[in-house]
């Protein structure tokens, strides 16, 4: 009686938390559904000037406009399209109030990476991003061949004595760099993860019953 009711405990306690553990999961994926949803929301809304002070959870994907000038700086991340093997631009931009940030300009083929793209005056609309891009199997920034291999903001800023703000643009900016527009990009692995926790919560449950009925037949 006591290993029937031991094993009984232990299944329904392992039962109870898979299943909490998923309802939890069922919870985080609501509120990341209605996170995108306010993000794409916001992509839509005109374009403000750039505020002053810039808050990533509040300020992601904010559309902006700036007026000033592309310096000529740039660093080159590396990427793809369907097209093959290439490199996002971003480039270091002057506003006229006098900021230095980063526009990423959009994307150039493998063999129009050293192509020219000069100084000049540029108004660009787009959207504020914070980059995930970047994780911890990511190389490090190839100061030989000037390769980045993520829109790694902080390193990239301090590479080219920005503010680590990045606006990616909506429109082509010129000099054959096609544009990439922003897409609210945000990791959704919550339902996965909810149903795993539930199968785990089942299969436990299942091993619970055939245990208990091998007590019983052994009692018999």
């Amino acid at each position: 009686m006591r290993n029937l009711l031991f094993a009984l405990v232990v299944g329904l306690a392992g039962t109870g938390t898979l299943l909490a553990l998923g309802n939890w999961q069922m919870q985080r994926l609501a509120w990341k559904e209605a996170l995108i949803a306010e993000a794409e929301a916001m992509m839509d809304d005109p374009p403000v000037a750039l505020p002053d002070r810039l808050d990533p959870a509040r300020d992601r994907y904010r559309p902006v406009q700036v007026a000033g000038r592309f310096t000529g700086e740039e660093a080159d991340v590396l990427a793809s399209d369907v097209a093959g093997p290439g490199f996002r631009i971003l480039a270091a931009f002057q506003t006229d109030g006098g900021r230095r940030i980063l526009i990423d300009r959009g994307f150039v083929p493998e063999d129009r990476r050293a192509d020219p793209r000069p100084a000049k005056p540029a108004e660009v609309t787009g959207n504020l991003v914070w980059p995930d891009d970047l994780t911890s199997s990511t190389p490090p920034h190839d100061a030989k061949t000037g390769m980045w291999f993520a829109r790694d903001l902080p390193g990239i800023a301090a590479a080219l004595g920005t503010e680590p703000v990045l606006i990616v643009a909506r429109s082509e900016t010129g000099d054959g760099v096609a544009a990439v527009p922003a897409s609210a990009a945000f990791r959704n692995d919550h339902l996965q993860y909810a149903i795993t926790w539930f199968l785990l919560a089942a299969v436990w449950a299942g091993m619970t019953g055939a245990y208990l009925w091998r007590i019983r037949q052994r009692k018999a």
